[in-house]
């Protein structure tokens, strides 16, 4: 191919994202971005041992609530805001173009320490697999950045080979927490079945704070159907079904699972387990119910689960940065489009490249991947989650106040006022216990504000900032891409 030849290839390399995913394969999407084996595995059993203890499960049913009053207003704008930007384009719409680049930015930060937390999370469990399985005892890093490396190749290739092997290992590892319930359900437990979990002792039992955080957190991801609408057949319907679908399915699932977690301890046992080891309740739990056999699937399935998360956060990511670099506020290239595979590539190897750096850096601090890497970097992708929610609503409230462009006041006004109150007291409740996540507190177990904690939770506060700076840098000193910034966050 000649050089000019070449040049005309690229200039005839297609740059929006197209495709036909159904309402099926976008909800198959997000949910794995939720990681439910992982959720009922690791932050039940951590969210019934220091949250409210037998009153756990409830809390996931009042986070469902929360987020469907949330998604009536996202799915009203989605509606009226025919762009893939998801967060940073309703908050643009709605606040202005300064204030939906400081959303871009947010919902960077949080996707990309959520991901990086999860792989902190799988490199360990990789290596305690191998070393359980008599192999070596490689360092949790290398695993981890193997992967990156496997995540990498499936999110530069098209979505809908992401999207089948993300199906395939959401049903996989639904249909056996499923299987558990049934058959902690047929044997009846310890104590009998009970509503134990919804009865309002229980509930506000222990620190529902602490209980309140882990359950929003296990939330992370299903927001983001709005972020395929490019790719998305009959977007208008396809966007808001999969949004409603998301949350719902999310919120009874993992609603069922804790009860059954609950259940096959016993209301007076459960606590007790849990402290016992909260990191293998779930293992320890199907041993009893499913056999040796049942517990050798979990683990598996808690690997692939794990997987399933980072594939599907990557995807969110990349199509992030595609939006972005449309918006003229990240590089140019990084808006291509594979010519063949149809998906944001150069986007996907950013992305692939940037976690690499990271999970670099981490392993060179000889930072400790569940305690350190996890624990504190999920913990900031659910402050700045909450926080990007609760300004979602008010930009859809704004939005409608001032175009007129939806008078169905349960959608535009009612709704969203009510999620953006459940999703301010949330952020509220999330940051007065976030020093307890990164381990900020005094001798007798008190949260305290230390260096750490303040550390983490200015990234809060910094990245958005820095989304308000770069919009004013570029209304100033780049109008013509200013214009272009209007046109991509505000139409």
């Amino acid at each position: 191919m000649t050089q000019l030849e070449s040049k005309g290839a690229a200039a005839a390399t297609p740059r929006k994202l197209s495709g036909s995913l159904g309402v099926t394969a976008i909800i198959f999407m997000v949910v794995a971005a939720a990681s439910p084996l992982t959720v009922v595995g690791g932050a039940a059993p951590l969210g019934i041992l220091i949250g409210n203890g037998v009153g756990y499960p409830s809390l996931y049913a009042v986070s469902a609530v929360i987020l469907v009053l949330f998604a009536v207003g996202l799915a009203a704008m989605t509606r009226h805001v025919p762009r893939p930007g998801a967060f940073f384009t309703y908050i643009g719409y709605g606040l202005g173009r300064p204030s939906g680049l400081a959303g871009a930015w947010m919902a960077m930060l949080t996707y990309t320490t959520v991901q990086v937390a999860v792989y902190g999370y799988i490199g360990y469990l990789l290596s305690v697999t191998v070393v359980s399985l008599g192999g070596p005892a490689l360092p949790w890093w290398l695993y981890a950045l193997a992967t990156v490396a496997l995540v990498g190749f499936l999110g530069y290739r098209h979505i809908d080979l992401s999207s089948k092997v993300l199906g395939v290992l959401l049903i996989a590892e639904v249909a056996i927490v499923l299987v558990l319930v049934a058959a902690v359900v047929v044997n009846g437990g310890p104590e009998g079945l009970s509503l134990a979990p919804f009865e309002p002792s229980n509930v506000l039992s222990g620190s529902p704070g602490v209980g309140l955080m882990f359950a929003i957190a296990a939330f992370i991801g299903f927001e983001a159907t709005a972020i395929f609408r490019d790719e998305a057949r009959e977007p208008d319907r396809t966007i808001p079904r999969a949004t409603y679908g998301a949350v719902i399915g999310i919120g009874i699932f993992y609603t069922l699972s804790a009860w059954g977690l609950v259940m096959a301890w016993g209301p007076g046992g459960v606590l007790e387990a849990a402290a016992e080891d909260p990191g293998t309740l779930v293992l320890r739990t199907v041993a009893i119910y499913l056999g040796t056999v049942g517990e050798v699937i979990v683990n598996v399935l808690l690997l692939t689960s794990m997987f399933a998360c980072v594939l599907s956060f990557h995807n969110v990511i990349t199509r992030y940065q595609h939006a972005m670099s449309s918006a003229g506020v990240l590089p140019d290239r990084l808006a291509g489009v594979h010519a063949r595979h149809l998906s944001p590539h150069a986007s996907s190897l950013v992305q692939t490249a940037t976690a690499g750096l990271l999970l670099a850096t981490f392993a060179v601090l000889g930072l400790d991947p569940l305690l350190q890497v996890f624990t504190w970097f999920s913990g900031v992708a659910t402050v700045a989650i909450a926080v990007l929610m609760a300004t979602t609503s008010i930009a859809v409230i704004v939005y409608f106040a001032r175009t007129r462009a939806d008078r169905r006041v349960w959608n535009t006004i009612v709704a969203p006022a009510l999620g953006f109150l459940g999703l301010a007291m949330s952020a509220a409740v999330i940051v007065a216990y976030f020093p307890v996540l990164v381990g900020d507190v005094d001798a007798d177990g008190s949260p305290v504000f230390g260096a750490l904690t303040w550390s983490l939770l200015a990234l809060v506060v910094v990245v958005p900032a820095f989304g308000y700076a770069q919009a004013t840098w570029i209304r100033r000193r780049r109008p013509a891409a200013y214009a272009k910034l209007i046109d991509a966050i505000a139409g």
